[in-house]
């Protein structure tokens, strides 16, 4: 149906999650959750346009792979609710959670249906068990379980959020305003993902792909003697370091540029921008381990790794044992799966001339397996 937006909320820390990775990020296939639901509502037709919040930390990354529109997030659901809403201009909206997956269409065609009914249309479940509150049974046939996609007039759900208190879903903040809902039956298969075990209860998700995803990086840097020189995450005794912003270890940098190739997260630069000061002269062990920590956050497990120095001097047989040790920690993988090789140029190049060092770097990663948990 025409004049009728979609706001799918993706911008949660999944604190309760009990997980590294954020529940947003776990690959149904080789698709993201937040896409994979996106793209299943994408396939009504029903929409206009569709807009997705997202983190801070998130939003880059999600625009990487399609093309919808992306709001950053807020604090809560209900601030990152209404940064979206400032994008609607249609006069209905169906605002869900992406934490809902497998909504199907059967509820989707019962509250369209019933659109302009009210100010807002709810799914709801019935409450089968007994209900207890403060120590008094409760009427159950009076409770219902609210669920969401919620179709909202959008005037009435704006001027509703204008209101300090904070609601935890759309109808409660219409009503409050004065506003008017009507209930439908809801459906089982709408159930939320909050918690780790909520997954078994999820039919319509799919495993990840089992496929490895393989990445490049590559850096040089010239030497400087008014520095000290870190390579592979290690201390090399030399009386010269590199020419760099940051510390200049680059077989980190290149290692850094081949997960972020891998994971499709774009390179070092961008991330980590040499115009920022923040970086300056920083510890680049610190800068792998932020990416380590994107990667899990974003669904990446690390494989493998395999580093290529190359350096006419110094000689660096002796650190290469240390190197792994060092990197396998921050990388979280076994030590034989970091593999550090070193060659020289055969005096040919800058390199062979003994101004700096050249890194060629391959990662290998695979999708977070959710199904095994």
């Amino acid at each position: 149906m025409s004049n009728l937006t979609l706001i799918l909320l993706a911008a949660g820390s999944s604190i309760r999650f009990e997980l590294d990775v954020k529940k947003q990020w776990l690959r149904v296939k080789n698709q993201p959750l937040w896409q994979f639901v996106a793209d299943k509502y994408k396939k009504t037709g029903f929409f206009e346009k569709i807009i997705i919040t997202s983190s801070f930390d998130d939003i880059e990354f999600m625009k990487n792979h399609c093309e919808y529109i992306f709001i950053e997030g807020g604090k809560s659901r209900q601030e990152s609710l209404k940064n979206s809403l400032k994008e609607v201009d249609t006069k209905y909206v169906l605002v869900s959670d992406i934490a809902r997956p497998c909504i199907n269409d059967e509820l989707l065609n019962n509250l369209i249906s019933h659109i302009g009914n009210s100010d807002c249309i709810v799914p709801y479940l019935k409450v089968n068990d007994t209900v207890v509150y403060e120590d008094k049974t409760v009427d159950r046939e009076k409770i219902k379980r609210i669920q969401t996609p919620q179709l909202s007039l959008t005037s009435s759900i704006k001027s509703a959020l204008e209101q300090s208190e904070e609601f935890t879903d759309e109808s409660s903040a219409i009503v409050a305003n004065g506003g008017t809902r009507e209930f439908i039956l809801g459906e089982k298969n709408a159930d939320k993902i909050t918690y780790l075990s909520d997954l078994k209860n999820l039919q319509c998700l799919d495993s990840p792909s089992n496929e490895i995803l393989s990445g490049t990086g590559f850096d040089v840097h010239a030497f400087d003697k008014n520095t000290q020189m870190y390579l592979g995450g290690v201390k090399i005794d030399t009386d010269y370091g590199f020419l760099a912003h940051s510390d200049g270890d680059v077989a980190i940098h290149a290692l850094i540029d081949a997960l972020l190739g891998a994971s499709g997260m774009g390179d070092i630069g961008m991330m980590f921008p040499n115009s920022d000061n923040a970086y300056k002269r920083i510890d680049s062990k610190k800068l792998l381990q932020t990416v380590v920590t994107k990667l899990l956050n974003f669904g990446f497990v690390i494989v493998n790794i395999d580093l290529t120095i190359a350096a006419q001097k110094p000689n660096i047989s002796k650190y290469k044992l240390e190197m792994r040790r060092v990197l396998s920690s921050i990388l979280n993988i076994e030590q034989v799966r970091v593999n550090i090789k070193a060659t020289t140029t055969e005096n040919l190049g800058f390199i062979g001339r003994c101004e700096g060092i050249g890194v060629i770097a391959n990662a290998n990663l695979k999708y977070y397996d959710w199904t095994k948990i």
